[in-house]
């Protein structure tokens, strides 16, 4: 079911006017984690002179600066900047905190072809698929928004999108104990590999998890409920490590960029995060997995035409483009079927 949800936008409490662009706060929370407005963009995907202008229209229109350019230092935040994107931060949470009271479900508010013709894909962030999310709105009716694995898969389950995207690093894990093998089908998208982010050089020569740990490097973690995050909660655990031995475990940015991001503006020593943010910013990158990217969509809707569309999609020109762009990216023989199995022991499996 689709539901409409309240954003946080900026504009005048005191006349009437435009709000502020959506991308000009991620903008200054970009340039704050990265010391460049030349990076800030590249993790927005604008260019730079799109960038350039969301900066220049806000503060044409406010009269105030919120970036602060020094030649050869990059960008920096002003106090009125940094001050903006605190607030933001503070609006944006108790929107998730207050999400299930504020979302407004659409039972009838589309006519019944509209509804038919819109494939609703809940998924777990990935760069390919940032890179070709607007093309698939746009050009084939493919409404992809982003989540946390788990959200994406309880999304799913509980019937509100059509298709959810989520990673998984072995046959089993806990989202596939989500799934019915009696109902639900894989799909196969694309293999990446997944492995610590560190400052350019490795300057304190780690090579593994554990070296964060008796090190005391601090980390930068991603949210609860990502696929990522219970990757990390596996490794540490297969380590003989806990959470409160990783310091910087509660620190959280929501996606691989952002992580990346921050270890790159020097604010973390270390993250686990996906290769092709790494290389994004020029940082060092020590693999830990190579994971799966799936799609699932229920047994019975797999040879439906909106469904065998998607699959298409997951495998055609401009799709493999996106793939070829990123390194520690591989397509895994996207749009076919993936077997889901259940073993003696009551555990599902990836065959």
């Amino acid at each position: 079911m689709r539901k409409l949800q309240p954003v946080v936008t900026w504009a005048f409490a005191d006349r009437a006017g435009p709000p502020l662009a959506r991308e000009f706060v991620p903008l200054l929370a970009g340039i704050a984690a990265g010391g460049s407005l030349a990076a800030a963009a590249r993790s927005l995907g604008l260019s730079y002179r799109g960038a350039w202008g969301v900066l220049e229209a806000a503060e044409r229109s406010t009269g105030a600066t919120f970036v602060v350019l020094e030649r050869g230092r990059g960008s920096r935040l002003s106090p009125l900047g940094e001050r903006l994107v605190a607030a933001d931060a503070a609006a944006q949470q108790l929107l998730v905190t207050n999400a299930g009271a504020l979302r407004v479900p659409l039972r009838h508010a589309l006519p019944m072809q509209a509804m038919a013709s819109t494939l609703r894909v809940a998924a777990s962030h990935d760069m390919a698929l940032a890179a070709l999310r607007a093309q698939w709105r746009g050009q084939h009716g493919v409404e992809l928004e982003f989540h946390g694995s788990s959200e994406s898969l309880a999304l799913y389950v509980s019937g509100e999108v059509d298709i959810a995207g989520f990673h998984v690093g072995g046959r089993d894990s806990l989202l596939v104990s989500m799934l019915r093998p009696s109902r639900d089908q894989p799909v196969r998208f694309l293999r990446r590999s997944q492995g610590l982010i560190l400052p350019r050089g490795n300057p304190r020569r780690v090579k593994a998890l554990s070296d964060v740990a008796a090190k005391r490097l601090r980390f930068v973690n991603r949210q609860p409920g990502s696929g990522t995050r219970l990757l990390l909660d596996r490794l540490l655990a297969q380590g003989g490590l806990r959470p409160a031995d990783v310091e910087g475990y509660a620190n959280e940015e929501f996606t691989h960029l952002a992580v990346a991001a921050t270890i790159a503006a020097g604010k973390a020593d270390a993250g686990v995060g996906l290769e092709a943010a790494a290389r994004e910013f020029g940082l060092t990158f020590v693999p830990l997995v190579r994971e799966d990217y799936l799609f699932v969509c229920r047994k019975r809707a797999f040879r439906s035409p909106r469904v065998m569309a998607f699959c298409t999609l997951l495998a055609d020109a401009a799709t493999r483009a996106a793939v070829d762009r990123l390194p520690g990216y591989t397509l895994d023989d996207p749009g076919t079927p993936r077997e889901l199995a259940r073993r003696a022991d009551g555990r599902n499996v990836l065959l």
